[in-house]
């Protein structure tokens, strides 16, 4: 259920949310799960910052960058700097915006785990869903590796798979993976509209849950009996955090309370 300033007694107006941010609104509203927004506001800037993270999918499995383990990433030398563990490091001087946005325009310079493929997804949906000014403050420092290693996403860890939405990252793991294959010990995933998930490894690009299970399988040491599986932890951007940052002349919706109800619907300019 969604709470928002301690009702959730919420409509939208026709056309106030896309097809998609209404799909993610309506899977949280009839959760048992109680999420609470401190306004409307935050709300819809996390349903437009997850179909971000969901654009930002499609654009780097379009973007033609190459998969690698960190020993032979790669990356564009005007940008970024390689480090010895295989992270990218912006360079003095550079833009964090220009970088991020580099990777996608300038794809074939790069290469990278599944792992820092995510990382690069969730900043480049946060770059076009606040002010670029205030992300090129945020991210000043910033290091590309896996998003263990990248506190400026403010990830925040959830349990129990089935309440994942559009944006969400998971995990895939194969626990009798081929040792020889490293990489082939699970795949980081990117939830995406229709219950399909993007992956960087083994160009798997956009694909169903039974593909990417499929595709890990065939990384399993001989004799294995134990099949790959969705994990029940997942994580995603602390979206209310960002909010905060969020560009200025984005269209507000027309907020309406009452009685106990809380009406929202699109501003039409005419």
């Amino acid at each position: 259920m969604i709470v928002i300033e301690g009702t959730s007694k919420v409509t939208f107006g026709e056309g106030t949310l896309s097809e998609l941010e209404l799909a993610i609104y309506e899977k949280k509203q009839n959760s048992s799960t109680e999420y609470r927004y401190d306004s409307v506001d935050t709300l819809l800037f996390e349903l437009y910052m997850r179909t971000q993270i969901m654009e930002a999918s499609k654009a780097l499995s379009a973007s033609g960058v190459y998969f690698a383990d960190f020993k032979h990433s790669m990356c564009n030398p005007a940008y970024w700097h390689i480090t010895d563990h295989g992270r990218f490091q912006l360079k003095s001087g550079v833009a964090p915006q220009d970088a991020v946005r580099d990777i996608f325009t300038n794809g074939t310079s790069y290469a990278f785990e599944c792992s820092m493929a995510v990382v690069v997804v969730l900043y480049k949906a946060i770059l076009e869903s606040i002010d670029s000014s205030h992300f090129d403050m945020l991210t000043s420092d910033l290091l590309l590796f896996d998003y263990h290693s990248n506190n400026n996403l403010h990830l925040i860890q959830r349990i129990a798979n089935e309440e994942a939405v559009t944006g969400d990252v998971l995990y895939f793991e194969n626990p009798e993976y081929e040792p020889m294959v490293p990489w082939g010990k699970g795949e980081n995933v990117v939830m995406m509209e229709n219950d399909h998930f993007f992956g960087h490894g083994y160009g798997l690009g956009i694909a169903s849950k039974d593909v990417v299970i499929k595709v890990l399988n065939k990384q399993r040491i001989p004799g294995s009996t134990q099949s790959a599986f969705l994990t029940d932890r997942y994580v995603h951007p602390d979206f209310s955090y960002f909010a905060l940052f969020q560009c200025r002349n984005r269209d507000k919706p027309i907020v309406a309370k009452v009685g106990d109800w809380t009406y929202v619907r699109k501003c039409r300019i005419h």
